[in-house]
């Protein structure tokens, strides 16, 4: 098995155009005779490094590494100096393909003859296909290594073979290094979407793009989602081609989705939970689940807009309690999963445990009919006089104030309570007000001790809160 087995297949329509971006545009036959050649380029090399912006040269060096037998490994090209050249030195005698250069690779990918007599190595699924480094919020980056085996368990047991409509186009805003950039491309192409490459994302241009290549369906982080909503403001999208939206990566706001549910009023959207050591999703919450929430006045199904939605197949979920039993239902503990996408890999050591499972350090819990609901990181939780305190709770009260535009609920220590309670705001308002407004919402225990406004909050590219960098400023300055 080899993820490279999904472009042979998509190549058998040789004439559907299969990638446009940056002004070209490859059928997948052609990507497949690009990703031919730029193996034959790769073959000696231990590794391929992309460094580049969303691009066509993207999947042939992706497909390329593949048919060579090497792993691809995407870079976050907007990291300083020292950090990605600390990566780099991780792969000496790799392949590196700069921004600068990604052109003149596609164009020396399409030259030449196909030398039928070069022979690549044999698929082999447990070989190494991708290596993603985590955005590291908390540490530095670990490298997620994904096998072959685990993107194609996610692409063909929850996908089915050329099942897109013949105008189906796929808008991917994502950052290639990140994990949904990769099993987009993998999910559009066996799906038979075209795929459009957006190499930088704002909200004006995204939604310009979305109308000009007609787009049928996209991939967002919450980060872009919410800016997209702050442009439109009251009006609609005027997306009419628009049929899917999905969104994921990091914990999406209700406010925001609120919001964004009446932007795009003849939109299915799709909330997308997974990992980078899950190769993807492992659970969603669907369009219909999306209308059923919103219509319902069973505060239980209502509820569920703010879960994950169920897992998919061939995916296990289990809640765990500290003291290692399966939660209740409704009961919150640590999230585990298990299942053949799973890789839970970090360079050359497993953290599965010995049944397979992976610990997510994700808190959450699941509701009676198996409905996840994410409520944060473990090592995010606020434990003011004995209590836990999930911050996302005081984030949303505290969104639904009209002065409010971003929120981020942190617990600094306190000699007295063990940690007080920070809300750091991007907006403008009373802090009084403020105070009142969650302490009317929330039992008083769960109001910010201290309210902190900041013009813009610390964040990974990718839009995942920097929570650690904020707990930092405000002990320091307190020190």
């Amino acid at each position: 098995m080899n993820i490279s087995m999904i472009l042979e297949m998509a190549a058998s329509d040789g004439d559907r155009v299969a990638v446009t971006g940056e002004g070209r545009s490859l059928t997948s036959a052609e990507l497949l005779e690009h990703a031919r050649r730029a193996a034959r380029l790769f073959r000696d090399h231990p590794a391929v490094l992309y460094l580049g912006a969303n691009h066509p040269a993207y999947p042939v060096a992706l497909f390329g590494a593949a048919l060579a037998g090497i792993p691809f490994v995407a870079l976050n090209y907007r990291l300083g100096d020292e950090q990605l050249t600390a990566l780099r030195d991780k792969h000496a005698g790799a392949v590196v393909l700069e921004p600068d250069e990604l052109n003149d690779f596609l164009d020396s990918t399409a030259a030449g003859d196909q030398d039928d007599d070069v022979e690549f190595p044999e698929w082999d699924g447990d070989a190494v296909a991708a290596i993603i480094y985590t955005s590291g919020t908390t540490s530095d980056p670990k490298p997620a290594v994904l096998r072959h085996r685990h993107l194609l368990a996610y692409v063909f047991n929850t996908l089915e073979f050329g099942s897109a409509e013949p105008d189906a186009a796929s808008l991917v805003a994502v950052p290639p290094y990140h994990i949904a950039g990769l099993t987009n491309l993998l999910s559009n192409l066996y799906t038979g979407r075209r795929v459009v490459y957006l190499a930088a994302f704002t909200p004006a241009g995204w939604l310009e793009t979305v109308r000009d290549e007609r787009v049928t369906h996209a991939m967002l982080v919450p980060t872009m989602l919410a800016r997209i909503v702050n442009e439109l403001g009251d009006a609609e999208a005027d997306t009419p081609s628009l049929r899917s939206l999905a969104y994921g990566g990091s914990r999406t706001p209700l406010p925001v989705l609120e919001r964004a549910l009446k932007a795009f009023p003849a939109t299915g959207f799709v909330n997308a939970y997974g990992l980078t050591e899950t190769a993807s999703s492992i659970a969603v919450l669907s369009p219909d689940d999306h209308r059923t929430a919103m219509d319902s006045t069973d505060p239980a199904v209502r509820d569920r807009l703010g879960s994950v939605g169920q897992p998919l197949p061939g995916i296990e979920i289990q809640v765990r309690t500290e003291a290692d039993d399966i939660a209740a239902p409704g009961e919150t503990g640590l999230v585990f999963v298990r299942g053949e996408q799973i890789s839970g890999e970090y360079g050359a050591r497993s953290v599965l445990d010995a049944d397979g499972w992976f610990a997510t350090r994700d808190l959450g819990r699941l509701d009676a009919d198996g409905y996840l609901f994410v409520e944060g990181r473990a090592d995010d939780t606020i434990i003011r006089g004995g209590e836990n305190i999930a911050p996302a709770e005081i984030e949303d009260v505290l969104l639904r104030h009209p002065a409010v535009v971003e929120a981020a609920v942190i617990g600094v220590a306190d000699a007295e309570w063990g940690q007080r309670i920070v809300a750091v705001l991007v907006g403008d308002a009373d802090t009084a007000e403020l105070t009142a407004w969650v302490r009317e919402r929330l039992r008083s225990s769960k109001t910010p001790d201290t309210i902190v406004f900041r013009a813009e909050l610390p964040k990974t590219e990718t839009g995942k809160l920097l929570r650690r960098t904020l707990i930092a400023e405000l002990e320091n300055a307190n020190a």
